[in-house]
């Protein structure tokens, strides 16, 4: 079928996020610029899905309802779902979209499905038969998110071209009353029973006193699971402590000194299945201190998912070569002076950085070790439901439809 353009940026319209609580709804419009005589859609008839095992597939039993005073002619049904999730078939009168990741939102999967059919007012429908999504070995806390509309709402220009599905056709039929939503546009969590491995990797330095060297350490989230960065909630952070005899002379980005340490955030893409993040210093060998070890740590909040404690912690060794003077162990000299930028000798700030240092492209904002990620250009402009995950674009309704 013909897809209408779609500028994603200039639609944007409202903005939400899933938080602690849960469920969230959107409602359609608000009350006093609602119209009275025009279909009223709203979505529901499911719940928060938990104890999902990963490989297996389950139902979305979701239903349509028409809360307005007018027939509405044809229905669209959006499902989208984090990439833990997939979906198992898809009818021919709908679409599959894969969304890369942008903004503060996660890659996705979306299904839009058109019922060129009359929604009555007072009357609750589903689907004949349930869409299914499979969860994927990585799934873990993932989203889903229910969406119903009166028009097309387009595929979105930040993903690849839509596929049509070649399941079966479907239509929607009367359930039965009291199973219908109360808003428009739903999202909700679905968590799965799985467990990550985050691990770190020290390093081996080398050099004689008064030279610079480099230092890198890693982080590495080596799965199965992914994990999703919930808006401004802290996920893992990297403690990193420079050898005695050192002093830090460059930083990566979002990291940030704690006393003789530095506390490192990372990027989204550092926290899927795999995922990586490098961490870059440069240190000036002061001095040679007999026996001297730093540390690369994972923080030391509570990671259920996480049952493998062992690889938590590595060591960062020095070789001092040549002559120097030796002093006695102790904390390392790590000031701001010479680093590239930022409090606490940060070079990048809020930069976000993928697994070799340079800037990342896409994903969840960088985390900078606090408790808040900044909200970028338009985002910031638009309502922001206090949470975390999956964001909701409503867009307008088309100018047709105003008329």
């Amino acid at each position: 079928m013909p897809m209408p353009p779609h500028n994603r940026r200039a639609s944007r319209a409202a903005v939400a996020a899933l938080g602690a609580a849960g469920l969230i709804t959107l409602a359609a419009a608000p009350a006093a610029f609602a119209d009275e005589t025009a279909p009223e859609l709203v979505v529901g008839g499911i719940e928060p899905i938990d104890g999902v095992q990963p490989g297996s597939t389950f139902e979305l039993p979701v239903t349509v309802a028409n809360k307005g005073t007018e027939a509405a002619e044809k229905v669209w049904v959006t499902y989208a779902v984090t990439r833990g999730l997939d979906f198992a078939e898809v009818p021919s009168n709908c679409r599959t979209q894969q969304v890369r990741s942008y903004d503060e939102m996660p890659e996705r999967w979306t299904v839009a499905c058109g019922f060129d059919q009359a929604v009555e007012p007072g009357v609750v429908y589903t689907p004949e038969r349930p869409l299914r999504v499979k969860a994927l070995d990585r799934a873990f806390n993932d989203e889903l998110l229910l969406r119903v509309d009166e028009n097309d709402p387009g595929p979105d220009e930040n993903g690849f071209p839509p596929v049509a599905g070649t399941a079966p056709a479907v239509k929607l039929v009367e359930a039965p009353a009291g199973g219908e939503g109360s808003a428009r546009v739903v999202i909700l969590p679905v968590t799965s029973v799985n467990t990550a491995d985050y691990q770190v990797t020290g390093a081996a330095l080398r050099g004689r006193v008064g030279e610079t060297v480099p230092m890198k350490v890693e982080f590495t989230n080596a799965g199965p699971a992914w994990f999703m960065a919930k808006v401004g909630e802290p996920t893992a952070r990297v403690v990193i402590t420079p050898p005695a005899g050192t002093s830090v002379v460059k930083t990566p980005g979002f990291c940030k000194a704690k006393g003789d340490a530095y506390e490192c955030g990372m990027s989204q893409r550092a926290l899927n299945e795999g995922g990586r993040e490098t961490y870059n210093f440069e240190l000036k060998i002061d001095k040679r201190v007999a026996h001297a070890k730093g540390a690369v740590a994972l923080s030391t909040e509570a990671r259920p998912f996480d049952p493998d404690k062992s690889n938590d912690k590595a060591d960062i060794t020095l070789d001092v070569t040549g002559g120097g003077s030796t002093g006695s162990p102790g904390g390392s000299t790590s000031g701001s002076g010479g680093s590239t930028g930022g409090s606490g000798g940060s070079s990048g700030g809020a930069s976000s950085t993928g697994g070799d240092g340079t800037t990342a492209n896409g994903g969840h904002l960088a985390e900078t070790g606090s408790s808040a990620l900044p909200i970028t250009g338009v985002a910031a402009a638009a309502a922001v439901v206090t949470g975390a995950g999956m964001l909701v674009i409503v867009r307008r309704r088309r100018a047709q439809s105003l008329n």
